[in-house]
């Protein structure tokens, strides 16, 4: 038999301290009922102070923008909205996610609105002074109208810009590309409509600074981009505008599997599976993008780094030291030397090891005849521990139910992960998963550090089966309190009720 192929996750405090309390995880669900997500609101504010810390040592000012997409939680929402106003703000995408972040305690000034938005996300969000991050001039207009419609005050914009132009090669060589192609942003090479527009709508609109959204973890390619929106605010300047403030967007990252090592065995051997020179490793010859023509892989993976040796804060300072290709010198540097703010929205990086989905085991049986294998079913479904929507593959943590059997204590078996609709496409997971051993009903699953998408982005009720209940927990003494997610407030210890004015 080949070696058990883990994808063990990466679990750091204080996450790694609340999968060891088995019993307590195992009442929440008795109590809550399968599935269940977690969460430690405390570990946001220790992300972004994470990033803070980043802004700090390379001298710059800004504010770090939750994407609120990556997660629905108020919990996360009111403890970052408790911490400093300079420092942290909430990036909102829809009408809703805007009056969440009010309700919240976020006032209208630390709200910035982005994606795509009907009248009333717009007038909303100038009615209570969010920065609009405005993707188009049609967008601009729109807004401009609906500030002198109804008599608002100026509304502070971005422009977020695409279409970037740059270099294969460091240091400016290499054939010239553009940056992939985006939804979001007004082209580099259409921007003197956007100029003029906002010239025009200098009265109602106030230009406060460009931005970029670039769906991708290439470094350079997001140092070409941030280095030509500095030129862009330049040109600017000569128009006789005043851009102070750049928003570079999120994708920071997140690493998932603990080990390097694991990571590339595995994706070896996905390719070896595809070609067919070992066993299958996925459900039915599921490829993840790859595919075999006449003995040659062919495809690209559709899957999500999951080991990365550098995401998160240690993403951003490496993006502010690499030196810019045409100016030469890091972004950082050109940011201190135009005095211009830098604002980031990370959404996954920033609820990094701040929760985890609960599920438990319902039904465990043989997956084919002599293979070895077992169908594991779960009070779960796909929707609701979405990982594999989002390409990322990490191993559960199994929680044996009571007693004092321990999750290792048998032998490393390879299990297929299936959930709780009447689908056969109903998979939590694709891929054969191997467990330290086989687990029993009422047994649980923890899967870990769910909270950037994973929990709820992809929620939903069909066949009646319930949506995923959250809870907040914090560590007290030597046990856990919890709370519905609903009932979090920063200002009061969780599991008790504030103070009555």
């Amino acid at each position: 038999m080949d070696a058990p192929l883990y994808l063990r996750p990466r679990v750091e405090p204080p996450l790694d301290a609340l999968l060891t309390d088995r019993n307590f995880l195992h009442s929440l669900v008795d109590a809550l009922g399968s599935p269940l997500n977690v969460l430690l609101p405390g570990a946001v504010a220790e992300n972004a102070a994470r990033f803070r810390a980043v802004y700090d040592r390379h001298h710059l000012t800004g504010r770090v923008y939750f994407a609120h997409k990556a997660n629905r939680s108020s919990a996360l929402l009111r403890r970052l909205a408790a911490e400093d106003p300079a420092v942290v703000g909430v990036d909102v995408a829809s009408v809703e996610e805007l009056r969440h972040a009010l309700g919240c305690g976020f006032t209208g000034n630390r709200i910035m609105a982005t994606g795509p938005k009907d009248a009333a996300f717009l007038w909303l969000a100038a009615r209570v002074g969010a920065t609009v991050n405005l993707d188009s001039p049609g967008e601009l207009e729109r807004l401009s109208g609906l500030v002198r419609a109804h008599g608002l005050g100026r509304v502070a914009v971005l422009v977020r810009l695409s279409g970037f132009e740059y270099a294969s090669g460091r240091g400016g060589a290499g054939t010239r590309l553009l940056s992939r192609r985006s939804r979001f942003g007004t082209p580099v090479r259409d921007t003197e409509a956007l100029l003029s527009a906002l010239e025009r709508n200098a009265e109602t609109l106030e230009f406060v600074g460009a931005a970029y959204h670039l769906d991708t973890i290439g470094l350079e390619e997001k140092v070409w981009a941030l280095e030509q929106c500095v030129l862009f605010m330049d040109a600017c300047r000569a128009r006789g505008l005043s851009p102070r403030a750049l928003d570079i967007g999120g994708g920071f990252g997140v690493g998932y599997v603990a080990e390097a090592e694991e990571w590339d065995r595995w994706t070896t051997a996905l390719t070896e599976a595809v070609l067919g020179v070992r066993p299958p490793l996925t459900w039915r010859g599921h490829g993840y993008g790859l595919r075999n023509e006449g003995g040659t892989v062919r495809g690209a993976a559709a899957l999500y780094p999951a080991h990365r040796p550098t995401a998160g804060p240690g993403y951003l300072d490496e993006l502010l030291s690499l030196p810019a290709p045409v100016l030469g010198r890091p972004p950082a540097t050109l940011l201190l030397e135009h005095l211009h703010d830098l604002h980031i929205e990370p959404g996954r990086s920033l609820v990094d090891q701040c929760g985890l989905s609960l599920a438990r085991v319902l039904d465990v049986r043989p997956a084919d005849t002599g293979s070895g294998q077992y169908l594991v079913h779960l009070a779960v479904n796909a929707g609701d521990m979405s990982l594999e929507e989002h390409g990322v593959l990490v191993d559960p943590v199994l929680l044996p139910r009571g007693g004092t059997t321990a999750a290792d204590d048998g032998e490393p078996v390879g299990v297929y992960l299936t959930g709780n609709l009447c689908l056969e496409g109903d998979l939590i997971t694709r891929r054969l998963v191997y467990l330290p051993r086989l687990p029993a009903a009422g047994d649980l699953l923890a899967f870990v550090n769910t909270a950037g998408y994973a929990m709820d982005f992809h929620a939903h009720r069909a066949q009646r089966q319930p949506v995923a209940r959250t809870v907040a927990v914090e560590r007290r003494g030597e046990s856990w309190n919890w709370c519905p997610d609903e009932d979090y407030w920063p200002i009061t210890p969780v599991g008790e009720q504030p103070d009555e004015v």
